[in-house]
């Protein structure tokens, strides 16, 4: 029991972020990921591609 009073003393202490200021770090986090899952996919099929074309060219 001194444990989770002791927990629940400490969540009282935490500066809890305003609702504004949480949509706009989830946009931040939503546009990042975004950004590198687009990257990711561009140049993995970029690349994929051309290792393709190596194989079908080596043996030929």
């Amino acid at each position: 029991m001194k444990f989770i009073r002791s927990v629940k003393d400490e969540m009282k202490k935490v500066t809890w972020p305003t609702g504004k200021q949480l949509r706009k770090d989830t946009l931040v986090v939503i546009e990042m990921a975004l950004i590198f899952t687009v990257s990711f996919l561009y140049y993995g099929y970029r690349y994929s591609n051309s290792f393709y074309l190596d194989i079908t060219v080596k043996l030929q």
